[in-house]
């Protein structure tokens, strides 16, 4: 029985949830025109979720179905209720236009003659618009949409232009982020090109245009004003900028946020930290611990907010004093606010920032982990949802979140090589720590790192998280094989200019010499580890990633395509000879150490080597078990989900272009 068949007779029946569900169903199904139209009514008609509704007649009218008839219906039923707001907002900026000094043309059109209604479709600024003289909907638009979706700032050598920008969210980064004229010294307005002056006007229902103009640093020219630009502003207003010096950058002033996300250990973090280490328009630093920033951070904030005078405020850190004096003063200092201080009171992070730059620098940071750990856990309806600790600390940290522009990349290393290179790190690592132990150090061993390494799936992107509204996947090998494409690419998504500091790896400024991988030498992309990883455990990371191999472009080098079985699994399992020597050499001096008591006293030598070989075998034995329940729950399909049961995406790759390629792509 088809959907629609079965909604048919649960809206005869009267059950009208359960009616809107089989008729959402039925949408999906593709019917007739006739039978579309019935299932958007009855779901709009029933209380169902509008949007289905609205969507449903949008198509038919588009496709020529129905018009008559949706046309009136969505203009009842969406448009006219918001009409007085749209309308108001028209005529407010318009009034604000006509009085504007920037603006050159002031003969804005009737509303009820503009080439575009704006039928709202959500709460969050969404609307769906209708071209009159085409007679046709335009796609979903969402003026406050988080993204900035091209290269404003791609060359700074003049003022920034950019055509037809109808974007709020786009519209306050352009003014937020450009510096005043004032403060650079020299003309640095904003030229906002719009090639029709009647959709331009039609865009005004939608935007607000009050926070914009304040500042009077954007410049409106319409058609074949764009002539004008560059305005030599000392001639045509007798404002000389010259006069004024260049200002030091503000805590404030830096309100965009680039997060170089550490997918996990070894991938490559420091490669891309170090080409972008010297870029004039970035405050930058190399990868710090997450915990350590925190820490500075809320000793800051409990210091401002307990220090009775300026004077008092200045002896918490050694930062220059008009940073200090700024946060003092701030009345509302965020986490963010202290943040930004910190950075831009690092001379390693300075150093190499132009002062007098048009832009104001976005913030270049990449928290670090020592580790990052996913752990599954399938809910109510059977959905794999995926948690990690350090990413729900990023998550809700107020440093993240009081960003208003967030750019995110993160860079990607075939998982094998990286799983190697991380096994091999952690080795050497629990060895130094054990060395160090007997001197009063701290214990550490290697971690079962094959299913952590299969688990951690971030890159795949929580559609709901403002974080990744933003983002863009890079990979490591990319980026040694085809630098210039892959960095041109790289600093357009991040909105910076390709600059000659991206060409070389640096540190502080300072040229990079180590004995190991120096700039862009390409050896490490075809390092195997084959010390740190057999081939049980490539075939079964490739298995378990294969939909990341595919999506990211990644032969498969053990993989062979076949299906999997738990017997298989657990006899690749069974094969972890490598990954379970390096963990359990580390185990076994951890429980070497460890004393046995019984009754208060040290028990004999025998009976105590005893009772560690026992309990370190158990323990190891342990993680045999945890990795046969994760694959039944992995064989089930490689489906994930959010917390709120929304399906999480593969974080987009970055596109470089061809003409730039210097080798061909790694695969």
């Amino acid at each position: 029985m088809k959907a629609i068949e079965i909604a048919r007779k649960l809206a005869e029946l009267g059950q009208s949830k359960e009616a809107c569900r089989a008729y959402t169903l039925s949408l999906q199904e593709e019917g007739e025109p006739a039978e579309r139209l019935e299932a958007g009514a009855y779901i709009l008609q029933a209380g169902g979720d509008y949007r289905i509704s609205y969507t449903c007649f949008r198509d038919l009218y588009n496709q020529g179905h129905f018009r008559e008839e949706v046309l009136p219906l969505m203009t009842q039923v969406f448009y006219e209720p918001n009409v007085k707001l749209l309308k108001s907002r028209y005529e407010r900026n318009c009034k604000l236009l006509s009085r504007y000094p920037y603006l050159f043309r002031k003969d804005f059109v009737p509303f009820e003659e503009l080439p575009i209604r704006f039928f709202p479709y959500d709460d969050h600024n969404g609307y769906i618009p209708f071209y009159v003289g085409e007679e046709r909907f335009g796609a979903f638009i969402n003026f406050r949409n988080p993204v900035i979706s091209r290269n404003f700032f791609r060359d700074l050598d003049k003022p920034i232009l950019a055509e037809d920008v109808f974007s709020q969210y786009e519209l306050e980064y352009l003014n937020d982020n450009v510096r005043r004229s004032e403060d650079i010294g020299r003309e640095n307005h904003v030229y906002l090109h719009y090639t029709d002056w009647c959709v331009f006007c039609a865009h005004l229902q939608c935007l607000s245009l009050r926070p914009l103009l304040e500042s009077k640093k954007l410049v409106f020219l319409i058609g074949e004003e764009i002539a004008q630009y560059p305005i030599d502003f000392k001639e045509r207003f007798g404002l000389d900028y010259s006069q004024y010096s260049v200002r030091p950058i503000s805590v404030r002033e830096v309100n965009r946020l680039i997060w170089h996300t550490q997918l996990s250990t070894h991938n490559g973090g420091d490669f891309f930290n170090e080409v972008f280490d010297a870029h004039p328009n970035l405050v930058c630093l190399p990868s710090l611990m997450m915990s350590n920033i925190v820490d500075v951070v809320g000793k800051v904030r409990k210091g401002l907010r307990e220090a009775q005078s300026l004077r008092e405020a200045l002896q918490i850190e050694d930062w220059p004093r008009y940073i200090v004096e700024e946060l003092y003063h701030l009345k509302e200092c965020t986490d963010k606010d202290i943040m930004v201080g910190l950075f831009l009171s690092m001379k390693e992070a300075v150093c190499c920032m132009d002062p007098s730059a048009r832009i104001a620098p976005a913030l270049f940071f990449q928290p670090h982990f020592f580790n990052i750990v996913y752990s599954l856990r399938v809910d109510a309806s059977n959905r794999t949802v995926l948690e990690a600790e350090h990413y729900e600390e990023i998550r809700r940290s107020p440093i993240f979140r009081n960003f208003k522009y967030i750019k995110t990349f993160t860079p990607m290393r075939r998982f094998t090589t990286s799983h190697g290179a991380t096994v091999k790190f952690m080795y050497y690592s629990a060895s130094i720590a054990q060395d160090e132990d007997k001197k009063g150090g701290s214990k550490t061993v290697v971690s079962d790192a094959v299913m952590e390494r299969i688990l951690n799936r971030s890159f795949m992107i929580d559609p709901e998280d403002r974080l990744y509204k933003d983002s863009v996947l890079v990979r490591f090998e990319d980026g040694k094989l085809n630098p210039k494409a892959t960095f041109t690419a790289l600093a357009a998504f991040l909105d910076l200019p390709y600059t000659e500091s991206m060409t070389r790896c640096t540190e502080a400024g300072k040229e990079l010499y180590t004995s190991s991988s120096v700039g862009f030498d390409a050896e490490p992309v075809y390092r195997t580890y084959s010390d740190y990883v057999n081939e049980s455990e490539r075939y079964f990371i490739e298995y378990f990633l294969r939909d990341a191999y595919e999506y990211y472009g990644y032969d498969f080098l053990s993989y062979d395509g076949a299906e999997m079985s738990l017997e298989k699994a657990e006899k690749l399992i069974a094969g972890f000879t490598t990954i379970n020597y390096y963990m359990k050499e580390t185990w076994i001096k951890l429980f070497r150490d460890a004393e046995a008591y019984q009754n208060g006293e040290r028990v004999n030598t025998e009976l105590e080597e005893a009772l560690q070989k026992s309990l370190r075998d158990n323990y190891l034995r342990e993680f045999d078990v945890n990795r046969v329940e994760n694959v039944k729950i992995l064989l089930e399909g490689l489906r994930f989900v959010n917390k709120n049961g929304q399906p999480l995406r593969m974080m987009p790759k970055l596109k470089l272009d061809p003409a730039l390629l210097e080798q061909p792509l790694y695969r």
